[in-house]
């Protein structure tokens, strides 16, 4: 077994874990904080927005530099940048009134305001800190063992991150405010010293002599001679705009239609990553079984269903079993395409090209969480809040059903 035999991913996965537990904490404590100070949809899609917005901004200069600089060290480092940016978040905490607030308007916005600028800033450093991390797996485990190194790795950050972080989050959350960010610093620090204890293979490195742009061409004129990784990216970027633009209003979704506390909410994410542990276990056999071009396929036709479902309920056991199968599709999907791209693409351009790719797939994601933000603002006067919170899931059906056409009809991939 690769954990057993393999002393450096065991590190390097332990990291990944511990990591994602305190993403998942946070993943939770973020929105719910956030609607502790405000009801405003389009300002909950803010927050949410804030912190995946450095995928638009940062992505592509992070390639270069994870091209040119230590791997390891840049993980280790961004990791320790989090860690302290989280004790800021608590300190805020500390230092605010009573929450929940109510008729504090000016208080109320400015709160907003400060807990997006730390979501912006933890995003910034996750941006370095996970192209550094997927770019160096190659670094860790030989090519034969990448998509089960990949699946083990997303399964445990869903453990973690989804189905472990969110109830400890709303327990947490019901003793204190402040503890689930506290507790998010703490992996963060774990997780630096683990990073740091993976011995890594060499790669070559981008000379720092040659220009910034020139090293950047030369990933952008790779990733366009490519036209499967090209077309991935692409796709990827629609389904993210969808997926993370509902999840950024799932938080009200599940208070005011579904009824759920913080622990409730918790757990609906919970289902989620049970999903998703299994589609990422299942996903290499499934890519021997029938193949990588029919795996793609089958995660798209599970996502436009399960979408609908969610919208038309108002159950929570039926939101979270449509949840679960959503986070399923998706971690299939990414084990045919991360992988891929570990596989194919040059290591001395590994950087750089994962990084365009990840632009195109995570820049869409702020852009995703503002738009069916302002669509529930929008649409809740005419239509009510029940139909407006609803509204998003629907729009993503529709979309992804477009997404499945076109792979049916256009992707064409070497088994």
């Amino acid at each position: 077994m690769l954990l057993v035999r393999n002393r450096n991913y065991r590190m390097f996965f332990s990291a990944a874990g511990i990591s994602n537990l305190g993403d998942g904490i946070s993943a939770l404590a973020f929105p719910w904080l956030a609607t502790l100070i405000t009801r405003d949809p389009f300002l909950i899609g803010l927050v949410a927005a804030a912190g995946r917005l450095p995928w638009l901004l940062f992505a592509l200069p992070a390639g270069v530099i994870t091209d040119r600089v230590n791997r390891q060290s840049l993980m280790v480092r961004a990791d320790l940048f989090r860690l302290a940016l989280t004790f800021g978040v608590v300190a805020m905490v500390l230092s605010a009134p009573p929450l929940p607030l109510a008729d504090q308007a000016s208080t109320a916005l400015s709160m907003i305001v400060g807990l997006a600028a730390a979501a912006f800033l933890l995003g910034t450093a996750e941006v370095f800190r996970d192209n550094a991390a997927q770019t160096a797996m190659p670094q860790v485990v030989d090519k034969a063992d990448l998509e089960a190194a990949n699946g083990q790795l997303w399964s445990i950050e869903q453990i973690m991150g989804q189905f472990i972080g969110p109830p400890l989050a709303g327990l947490l959350i019901a003793f204190a405010i402040p503890l689930p960010f506290l507790f998010d610093a703490a992996t963060f620090g774990v997780a630096a010293l683990l990073i740091w204890l993976v011995t890594m293979r060499d790669v070559p490195l981008a000379p720092k002599t040659t220009s910034f742009r020139a090293q950047f061409m030369e990933g952008a004129v790779w990733m366009r001679g490519h036209k499967v990784i090209l077309t991935f990216a692409i796709m990827l970027s629609v389904l993210n705009f969808v997926t993370f633009g509902v999840l950024a209003t799932l938080v009200l979704f599940s208070q005011d239609v579904l009824g759920l506390t913080a622990t409730g909410h918790g757990l609906l994410l919970s289902a989620g990553a049970l999903g998703a542990v299994i589609g990422g276990l299942t996903g290499p056999a499934l890519v021997k079984a029938i193949g990588a071009r029919r795996v793609i396929v089958t995660s798209l036709a599970i996502f436009f269903p399960a979408f609908l479902v969610i919208g038309l309920s108002s159950h929570p056991v039926v939101a979270a079993a449509a949840i679960a199968s959503l986070w399923g599709a998706g971690m299939i999907w990414n084990v045919v395409t991360v992988s891929l791209r570990q596989r194919v693409i040059p290591p001395e351009l590994l950087g750089r090209v994962n990084s365009i790719y990840r632009f195109f797939g995570w820049g869409s994601i702020p852009l995703g969480a503002l738009t069916m933000g302002a669509i529930v603002a929008i649409f809740e006067p005419t239509f009510g809040r029940d139909t407006a919170l609803r509204l998003p899931f629907f729009i993503a059906s529709g979309i992804t059903v477009l997404l499945l056409l076109y792979a049916m009809l256009k992707v064409r991939l070497d088994d």
